[in-house]
């Protein structure tokens, strides 16, 4: 695989091209937004959602979907609300044998789908892989030290994909569980809300580790029923990328639980964003999955309410605290 074609030049799309070109491949990246296509053909940079951040002057952008997918492997980066659209438009033009990495985090709110169910849906036949785990898009970028988790069923096709994005920085894990890959990445993000309210109401770091703990009892719970294997949620695609995410003001999810708990309006607190923040999309498809699957996942639900219910935060924090006491077993089917 020498051929990569990303699709999604938000600032983890555009980090993913860089880290695709330093590992020699040759680059296209779809942009939705014909001046971020014209500012990393021209200037070499994402001036609107990476801006800083010098790439490789190889890499191309191209607003036409159909021509990054015809390459050797394609990265599926745009955000998971829009994922449907979009593959179902490459349905008849993508390339036989070609896998599809989906590097996107969340569920489709509608449905509740993963995103692998989404595509299995929309590009029937396609191999599909899962890129996820504890990444800053802006770190990456720069080079810093990354690990991840690519999750694929077909080993073969897991080992090729590994070799072509790893690089000395960017260590690449493989794994075949790609329910596990990916409900770790969804799932996180709405944890990181609940998180970054305990921040902006001054609940003290206890409360916030206790909370990520049990946050990942309820992925495990979730997890287990899907079919992932226990020991993915213990990885970087799971309590890695959770830990990174629930403790720092760079997660959009976190921030903006954050303003939350400091009191801003989530209208508000989107209006000011032109990056899209998954878990506030993510937290209803959740809750209504995890109500029909029977699995108690009350942080996550807590969540839903403040978000999509107008639930009162404080009300809400202290029904979470008068939830009668449980045993330590994160598999237990009610015990957050």
């Amino acid at each position: 695989m020498t051929k990569v074609g990303i699709i999604g030049a938000g600032a983890w799309g555009t980090a993913l091209a860089s880290v695709a070109h330093s590992a020699g491949c040759d680059v296209l990246i779809q942009a939705h937004e014909p001046d971020v296509a014209e500012a990393i053909n021209t200037q070499h940079e994402n001036t609107v959602f990476l801006p800083g951040v010098k790439l490789g002057p190889s890499i191309r952008a191209t607003t036409d979907a159909s021509e990054a997918a015809q390459a050797d492997a394609v990265l599926l980066v745009m955000p998971a609300q829009h994922l449907r659209t979009v593959t179902s438009s490459l349905k008849e033009t993508w390339p036989a044998g070609v896998p599809a990495v989906i590097c996107a985090k969340g569920m489709e709110q509608e449905t509740s789908a993963l995103m692998s169910e989404v595509m299995a849906d929309t590009l029937p036949g396609v191999t599909p892989a899962v890129l996820s785990g504890p990444t800053f898009a802006i770190e990456v970028a720069n080079g810093l030290p990354t690990a991840v988790t690519l999750a694929c069923a077909d080993e073969a096709v897991a080992t090729m994909l590994c070799d072509t994005l790893g690089t000395q920085r960017f260590r690449t894990y493989r794994s075949t569980d790609i329910v596990g890959a990916q409900l770790g990445g969804a799932v996180k993000n709405v944890l990181a809300i609940a998180c970054g309210i305990v921040e902006g109401k001054g609940l003290g770091e206890n409360a916030r580790a206790a909370l990520i703990t049990r946050g990942l009892a309820e992925i495990a719970r979730l997890g287990v029923t899907m079919g992932a294997h226990a020991e993915s949620l213990m990885g970087l695609s799971g309590i890695g990328d959770l830990t990174l995410t629930c403790n720092a003001m760079q997660s959009r999810n976190f921030s903006l639980g954050v303003a939350l708990g400091q009191g801003k309006a989530l209208d508000e607190i989107l209006a000011e964003r032109r990056a899209v923040t998954e878990g506030v999309y993510t937290a209803s498809s959740l809750t209504n999955l995890a109500g029909r699957l029977g699995v108690d996942m009350p942080i996550c639900l807590a969540v839903d309410d403040v978000l999509n219910h107008f639930a009162d935060i404080d009300a809400t924090i202290k029904g979470l605290l008068a939830r009668p006491y449980g045993e330590e077993d994160p598999l237990a089917k009610n015990n957050t």
